[in-house]
C-alpha cells in the first residue's frame, strides 16, 4: 500500500477555557479567538454501556482553525430514543494541518509525486502517468482512453468540467476525465463548513447500524469524514475522482472531505501501548483511531463496525485501510436523528 508523502504536522492547540456541562439546555460553552480557534466543551464521563472511561468529546482535541465559531450544547434525541445532550460546532470544511492535492497527472509521463492517489475497494495505487496510461489494462476494459496523442491527460481543469464530471449522472462530455477539483471553485471560493451535533456521552446502540447515511464522522483538523466513495459510478462513466495523499478530494457541493485515512492531520496521540492515534470523532460520539497495522489487527479483537473497548481508552473505533474505500463499516452508538433520508454519497 502506499504511503502518504504529506508528514504529520504537530500542531499546538490553545488553551481554551473548559466548562462542565451541567445544564441540559442550550449553552455556549466557549468562543474562538477571531471565529477561527478552537472552543473547549470538557466531558469526561463514562459511556453508557460500562465499558469504561472513553476519550470524550472535547473541544481542544482539535487542532487550531478546525472549529468555526463557538461551540454550544443542546439536548438532543438520538436515533434509538436516548435523550442526551450533545455539542453543536461548525467544523471548517479544510484541513487546518496539512496542504491540499495534487490529485491528477498532467501527462501520462507525471511521476507518483507529482499526483495523488486513487482507491477503489481493493487497493491504493499511485495515481501516475503510468497508471493512468494502463487503465484500459487494469480494469480489462478497452473502453479507457484518458489521455490524447500527446500523452496529454484529459483532467477537468475549468470549473464547468469539474461540477460536469464531479456529479452523479456525469456529463457525457467530461466522461474519460481525472476528476479533480479546486477551493476557488467552490460557491464563493472559500471551504464549505459543516455544522455537527455530536453527542458529549456517547450511548451504545441496540444493533450496529451499516444503515447510517450520510457523514461518517469528522476529524480533528476539521474535514468531514465521509461514507464511502460511489466507485461503481465513477468506473462506470471511465472517470477517476482523484484522491490527494491524505485520502481527500473535493466535491462541488460538498467541498473537500475525505474517503480513506492516509495517517496526514492533527493526531491525538497519548502514547498507548499497542494503540494508534485518534484523529477524529465518530457522529455517534466514539473516538476514531487510525487503522492498525495487520499484528496488531489480528489481536484487536474489533467487532463488526471496526470498535473495541481497552482498559485506558475505552470504546474507539479503527478506521480501515484506505483500500477499503469504507473508513467505518457501520456505526455502533447512536447519533442524532434528523428526521430526512440521508445526502447522496459524496463523490
Amino acid at each position: 500500500m502506499r504511503v502518504g508523502r504529506f508528514s504529520v504536522v504537530a500542531v499546538v492547540v490553545e488553551a481554551a477555557l473548559a466548562a462542565a456541562c451541567t445544564d441540559p439546555s442550550s449553552s455556549t460553552t466557549g468562543s474562538t479567538d477571531g471565529g477561527l480557534g478552537t472552543s473547549s466543551t470538557s466531558v469526561e464521563s463514562p459511556t453508557t454501556d460500562g465499558s469504561g472511561a472513553q476519550h470524550a468529546f472535547e473541544a481542544e482535541h482539535f487542532a487550531a482553525g478546525a472549529i468555526v465559531g463557538e461551540v454550544t450544547t443542546e439536548t438532543c434525541t438520538l436515533n434509538g430514543g436516548t435523550k442526551t445532550t450533545c455539542a453543536r460546532f461548525t467544523i471548517a470544511g479544510y484541513p487546518s494541518t496539512y496542504a491540499v492535492g495534487p490529485f491528477c497527472p498532467d501527462t501520462i509521463a507525471t511521476p507518483a509525486e507529482d499526483a495523488g492517489i486513487w482507491f477503489d475497494g481493493d487497493g491504493v495505487y499511485d495515481l501516475d502517468g503510468k497508471f493512468i496510461a494502463n487503465l484500459a489494462d487494469f480494469y480489462d476494459d478497452d473502453q479507457w482512453r484518458m489521455f490524447d496523442s500527446d500523452g496529454n491527460v484529459n483532467v477537468t481543469d475549468t470549473p464547468e468540467a469539474f461540477d460536469g464530471a464531479a456529479r452523479p449522472d456525469v456529463d457525457p462530455a467530461y466522461q474519460d476525465h481525472c476528476v479533480e477539483g479546486r477551493l476557488e471553485w467552490l460557491s464563493g471560493g472559500v471551504p464549505v463548513q459543516t455544522t455537527v451535533l455530536i453527542p458529549l456521552e456517547s450511548a451504545k446502540a441496540a444493533s450496529a447500524s451499516s444503515a447510517h447515511r450520510g457523514d461518517l464522522g469528522v476529524t480533528l483538523d476539521g474535514v468531514v469524514i465521509a461514507e464511502s466513495a460511489p466507485v461503481a459510478a465513477i468506473l462506470g462513466a471511465h472517470t477517476i475522482a482523484a484522491f490527494d495523499d491524505c485520502g481527500g478530494h473535493y466535491n462541488p457541493i460538498a467541498g473537500y472531505h475525505l474517503h480513506g485515512v492516509m495517517g496526514c492531520g492533527h493526531l491525538e496521540d497519548e502514547q498507548v501501548p499497542g494503540e494508534t492515534a485518534m484523529f477524529g470523532f465518530a457522529m455517534d460520539g466514539y473516538p476514531i483511531h487510525l487503522p492498525l497495522d495487520t499484528t496488531a489487527l489480528a489481536t484487536a479483537g474489533l467487532d463488526a463496525c471496526n470498535g473495541h473497548s481497552t482498559p485506558t481508552v475505552g470504546y474507539h473505533y479503527h478506521a480501515n485501510s484506505a483500500a477499503k474505500n469504507a473508513v467505518l463499516p457501520c456505526l455502533t452508538g447512536e447519533y442524532v436523528a434528523t428526521g430526512r433520508p440521508g445526502p447522496p454519497p459524496r463523490r
